[in-house]
């Protein structure tokens, strides 16, 4: 009897589950880490500062897979290095649990340097499983599938940090993220007879060598670059940390252009491709991560989260729900356009009023006084967009497999092109929630950012999972990780200028006109990689 040849191999559910679990904890911690800097029981930062430090650390966190990446490739392999970011990155979300700035930038760092070691790395070892005749054609429908995973844990995570929040505070919140990520690490290490194959070092006599002169000549200059951008007086690009992070970023970006010139001839289409479609990317990801910024603000501050008490009994006894009380107390003071009000220190003011939910509430619709409001936690609109991606997943798949069934699929350049549009096009939607609803005097409709995300969603299916595997598929293979790592780069940066897009927010009255920038830029970025559709497709069709 003829044994059944599997279409994935054994090892994609550990590292789907792994994976699952250490998003978990990424995206719990990222869905409060706005909200916790902000509130006064947190830290008590004005807006733009928090939107700063959230960009500040997307992009860091981002921009370590670069380094993370080579050493897996070169010296410690793909199983240490993953095993060494996870335990990092555990230490750091339970660290976020203790009270004060000095402890969140210690969890930041321990973060940043545990996601280098992890987030690249785990996705080229799901890349090696594939290597076998018999899994190739499958390839792309296996990262979609791992994709999902990362997304049921984005799911379930903001259900658990409401609880843990609403419940107990926010350092048991963040805790929660922290065990995430060790169920995680103890998965992976179950499946390790199934994982170890694709564990490839390409050691070589050279490899201590090539990590200390990348060490030497981009991270060094790298470090340097960033503290003259600290350093500079005045502000070129808004505040000190977003010069420190994209002067600092200068170095290493040269390396990856350079390594066109350096490169063997025939290697260099590919690494061209790659990096032209990288650097298109960066608009799609400064745009889709104010999901963590600006979207969470809109969420908070702008949308209707009130709930009937019906409804508020169930949710509460789960722990999703946010009690306040129409009365007035000490509290973070906004103006009339929602705008925190900051004194001439840039320390945020704190005044005797009602809570800040109830500035722009219709007055038909204010409580009596010392009455309470049952609300849904801000979080929980961070669950909407995995969700999505769960539903519509299997629906793009099998839409792609009929269109290649026909021979009509479209190309991947193409695909992410229209990713490009798409996301635009989410911008649009909350430009048309602004421009329907005074939201400085009324609550906007939570149908509104759902709508949002439920757009959002199908131009990001349309680019990461498929960056992830085409970044696997075309890169050279000596340097594979390390070209993920420039994947990571290109989204290291979006994120950043997404922070720094984000600190604009109180600048713009009219909301729709900040939204309608964001739609502007997915346009041009869209155009741009359309026009390169045929060369981008005919070097990825012969790798």
């Amino acid at each position: 009897m003829t044994k059944k040849v599997s279409a994935h191999p054994k090892g994609l559910k550990y590292l789907f589950f792994t994976e699952m679990w250490e998003r978990f904890g990424y995206y719990l911690m990222l869905g409060i880490f706005l909200l916790y800097l902000k509130d006064a029981d947190g830290l008590s930062l004005s807006p733009a500062s928090a939107a700063d430090i959230v960009g500040t650390y997307l992009g860091l966190v981002y921009l370590t897979p670069f380094l993370g990446g080579l050493i897996a490739d070169k010296l410690l392999g793909y199983r240490k290095s993953i095993l060494l970011g996870g335990i990092l990155m555990s230490a750091g979300y339970s660290t976020l649990a203790i009270p004060g700035e000095t402890a969140m930038w210690i969890a930041i760092l321990l973060i940043i340097v545990g996601n280098g070691f992890f987030k690249p790395n785990i996705s080229t070892l799901l890349g090696n499983l594939y290597a076998k005749d018999e899994y190739k054609g499958n390839k792309d429908a296996g990262y979609s599938i791992f994709y999902m995973g990362i997304n049921l844990g984005a799911f379930i995570c903001n259900f658990i940090a409401a609880y843990m929040r609403n419940n107990y505070g926010w350092g048991y919140a963040f805790l929660a993220a922290g065990v995430g990520m060790l169920i995680g690490i103890i998965i992976f290490l179950s499946g390790t007879r199934h994982i170890k194959e694709g564990d490839i070092i390409k050691k070589s006599e050279n490899s201590g060598s090539d990590i200390g002169k990348v060490l030497l000549y981009v991270f060094v200059p790298a470090i340097i670059c960033g503290g003259i951008g600290w350093l500079i007086p005045g502000n070129i690009f808004g505040s000190d940390s977003n010069d420190a992070f994209l002067i600092g970023t200068i170095p290493v970006i040269i390396f990856y252009a350079s390594l066109i010139l350096r490169s063997p001839k025939h290697e260099r289409p590919q690494i061209k491709a790659l990096l032209a479609i990288f650097a298109i990317m960066i608009v799609f990801w400064a745009v889709f991560k104010q999901n963590a910024t600006a979207l969470t603000t809109f969420a908070e501050n702008y949308t209707e989260r009130s709930i009937s008490p019906s409804i508020a009994d169930k949710a509460n006894a789960l722990g999703f729900v946010e009690n306040i009380t129409y009365k007035k107390d000490s509290v973070i003071l906004l103006d009339s356009k929602m705008a925190t009000i900051i004194d001439e220190n840039g320390k945020v003011m704190k005044g005797i009023d009602y809570p800040y939910y109830y500035k722009n509430t219709a007055t038909a619709k204010l409580p009596q006084d010392g009455e309470s409001t049952s609300l849904i936690s801000t979080e929980i609109f961070q669950s909407v967009n995995p969700f999505f991606i769960i539903i519509l997943t299997p629906l793009v798949l099998s839409i792609f497999t009929f269109l290649r069934r026909k021979g009509k699929e479209p190309s991947t350049p193409a695909k992410m092109g229209w990713g490009l549009l798409i996301t635009g096009l989410s911008s649009l939607v909350m430009a048309c929630a602004v421009i329907f609803t005074d939201i400085y005097t009324d609550k906007a409709s939570a149908l509104w950012l759902i709508c949002t995300y439920g757009v959002l969603t199908v131009g990001e299916l349309l680019i990461s999972p498929i960056g992830l595997s085409l970044t696997s598929k075309v890169s050279p293979k000596n340097i594979t990780s390390f070209m993920m790592g420039g994947w990571f780069l290109s989204t290291s940066i979006g994120n950043k200028l997404s922070g720094m897009v984000a600190g604009l927010w109180d600048s713009f009255d009219n909301k729709a006109y900040y939204f309608l920038m964001n739609f502007t830029a997915c346009l041009v970025a869209a155009i741009a990689i359309m026009l390169l559709v045929k060369w981008l497709r005919g070097i990825i069709q012969q790798h």
